[in-house]
């Protein structure tokens, strides 16, 4: 077929028809799915995968490629058959078996589970605001590491967002900081089809749109046929040249286009177009061929992409080549990113403090934080608008602006959820980030933090004001139920450091700890420094003091502030003739890791006389307080007072640690 506007206009046709038909043969084969968003955006798609991203399908991980997220993940069907049409590994036969047990194409995109897919989406809102994330991580590195004649971080963020997505309050929080930032190489496609799983968007979505992105420092333009693929690809070129602010471009389009009876409406969103309909559908888009193939045609046009993908990607692998000649220590270090690794910490400095002292371990943290910061410079963060109370600052380093991206500090503001969410773009990044709050408002962060946990993402959470012992602030700011609900989530591991030695070895630990998101949860208050052994805190818990005669009769079991209270409660006991180990369990998941043999050696199942001690819910200390102990608590809210107070009036005492040994000790 001879290469002319009039043959390319009609691949493209067919081309874009081959993505809303594999949607169609995917979702009906399935019974389950939501054709409408494919149908609509698939213009979109097309033109970002095929004319205007820079990509290898070949060499799927390659470092400065340009990466697309599909923030609305409900329409997978949409990458899944762009990443089958342009040559990743992602055969037929998984679009086969969409949404099915053990596919490589579940219901919505997950990274680290379908090759081509730079982060997991699905709940609203997480997949812009963690490109924001990715865009921040590529302007770092570029600021950091680029020299003249040597542009080796050089690429840009792509999205396709939808209605839902701007509606959600952390879309808002990302996408003005990313105006703020002047992002640049941050291009978000507006599918604008205006309909929501109840309606018309008019029943709740009337704001004017573009306005409020150009409020936010946003380059905003319209393409208004969302079918018009030539007019889709000017407005994302003249995005790409827009190099000082992130671009929306808002493309109307028609939720299910195609099926007759079903298309701009909401049934067409969560459900298969069904037999007759899907029929219809393909009839009036011209699709002649038979399910679950693309037509030949089709196939060398779109995986045409593949041989530019490997012409870029080996110019690049030159240039890269030469700059680690000229520039050898910039190279090691970025190649670390590009793996996602930590550094070998062996000779890594920690900091020390000596028993006798008193520190809170947010001070400590930061002494750690420090200390591993000099040897990991992929290592960066901040905290939303709390850099001076979770002390999260990095000494002689400045904070990330327009204009200047290359500080390791971030000032993420007044916006918590946004910062989970970029925290995990930055780690898909290959960088190491940390973020900081207290401990009670990781609520509003939680469903970032969990996507973080379900990528399996080295995010470092560094929670302060980790009990009712901050005081004052009251019952509003004293978490309770936290520590518990954190627990909770898979390939999480949660730290509660009882002193600045135990904080110092948590850091190391989260640092290290690549394949997976860490909390560390710190006091606000001092506590008094402590003997701990080392590489103490990576078992999960230890022996932090042992019973006269190294046979227990009692076990005390502590967590963070309480580990101390414990070993007063210790002293009390002993005198009065009960031998008492005191065991620090500052994390429940590491300890759980452990063989059975160490936790047996630990909290020895003969010795059931025993206390719980953690200023927080109860709900799950069963495990360790077994059926004869005792867990001293907190099952109500906190309430103002100085820290000291609120702890002794709700409990938190020598005299209520003994009596609840005493419980337990007459059980026996």
């Amino acid at each position: 077929m001879p290469d002319t506007p009039a043959t390319r206009e009609t691949v493209t046709t067919r081309a874009v028809n081959a993505i809303r038909a594999l949607t169609i043969d995917a979702t009906q084969a399935a019974g389950d799915g939501h054709p409408g968003m494919p149908l609509g955006a698939a213009p979109m798609g097309y033109v970002l995968y095929v004319e205007a991203m820079r990509h290898d399908p070949s060499e799927p991980r390659w470092p400065n490629r340009d990466r697309y997220v599909q923030s609305a993940g409900h329409g997978s069907m949409l990458q899944y058959a762009l990443l089958h049409l342009t040559g990743y590994d992602l055969p037929m036969e998984e679009l086969r078996r969409y949404r099915q047990w053990g596919s490589l194409t579940p219901g919505h995109p997950e990274h680290g589970h379908t090759v081509g897919v730079e982060t997991t989406t699905g709940p609203l809102g997480q997949g812009i605001s963690t490109a924001v994330g990715m865009a921040m991580a590529e302007a770092h590195l570029a600021a950091r590491y680029n020299r003249p004649g040597f542009d080796v971080v050089d690429h840009r963020t792509y999205v396709i967002a939808s209605d839902g997505d701007l509606m959600e309050g952390v879309s808002g929080e990302a996408s003005s900081l990313a105006g703020h930032l002047g992002l640049g190489k941050l291009i978000v496609l507006y599918d604008d089809n205006r309909i929501s799983i109840d309606g018309g968007t008019d029943v709740t979505f009337t704001e004017d749109v573009l306005k409020r992105y150009e409020a936010y420092g946003w380059h905003v333009q319209r393409v208004e046929d969302g079918n018009d693929v030539a007019a889709i690809l000017r407005a994302v070129r003249a995005a790409e040249a827009e190099t000082a602010r992130p671009s929306l471009v808002a493309v109307r389009t028609v939720i299910g286009y195609g099926a007759p009876n079903l298309a701009g409406t909401p049934k067409v969103h969560g459900s298969p177009l069904g037999a007759e309909e899907a029929q219809r559908a393909k009839e009036h888009l011209g699709i002649d061929w038979p399910e679950f193939t693309v037509p030949d045609d089709v196939l060398a046009h779109t995986r045409a992409v593949r041989e530019r993908g490997q012409a870029a990607r080996r110019a690049w692998e030159e240039l890269f080549a030469r700059y680690e000649r000229e520039y050898p220590q910039e190279a090691r270090e970025l190649r670390q990113v590009f793996e996602g690794r930590a550094p070998d910490f062996s000779g890594l400095e920690l900091p020390r403090f000596e028993p006798g002292g008193k520190v809170a371990t947010r001070k400590a943290s930061e002494a750690a934080l420090n200390a591993i910061a000099r040897a990991l410079p992929s290592l960066l963060g901040g905290s939303a608008d709390l850099a001076g109370s979770n002390f999260t600052d990095i000494a002689g380093e400045r904070a990330m602006a327009r204009g200047d991206m290359g500080g390791r500090i971030v000032r993420f503001g007044v916006r918590e959820h946004a910062m989970g969410a970029i925290a995990n773009g930055l780690a898909l990044h290959g960088l190491a980030p940390f973020v900081g709050t207290f401990l009670v408002f990781s609520d509003y962060l939680r469903p970032a933090l969990r996507l973080a946990a379900l990528m399996r993402q080295g995010v470092i959470y560094v929670f302060t004001h980790d009990s009712i012992g901050l005081g004052g602030d009251g019952p509003t700011h004293q978490p309770v139920e936290h520590l518990m609900s954190l627990r909770a989530i898979p390939g999480l591991v949660v730290l509660r450091p009882a002193d600045g030695n135990e904080t110092a070895q948590a850091w190391r630990i989260a640092a290290e700890r690549r394949d997976g998101p860490t909390v560390l949860a710190l006091t606000r208050q001092n506590v008094p420094n402590l003997q701990v052994p080392e590489g103490a805190v990576a078992r999960g818990g230890y022996v932090i003091a042992e019973a006269s005669g190294g046979s227990p009769r009692l076990l005390l079991i502590g967590t963070g502030s309480e580990v101390s209270l414990c070993l007063q409660a210790k002293d009390v006991l002993e005198a009065e003739g009960v031998p008492t180990r005191v065991v620090s369990l500052p994390s429940f998941e590491l300890f759980e890791a452990q063989d059975e043999a160490y936790r047996e050696s630990v909290l020895p199942r003969a010795v059931r006389a025993r206390v719980t001690v953690e200023a927080g819910a109860t709900l799950g200390w069963e495990r360790y307080a077994g059926d004869l102990g005792e867990t001293v608590g907190l099952d109500r809210f906190g309430a103002s007072a100085p820290g000291d107070v609120v702890m002794r009036e709700l409990g938190f005492t020598v005299e209520a640690v003994v009596s609840a040994a005493k419980r337990s000790l007459a059980r026996l």
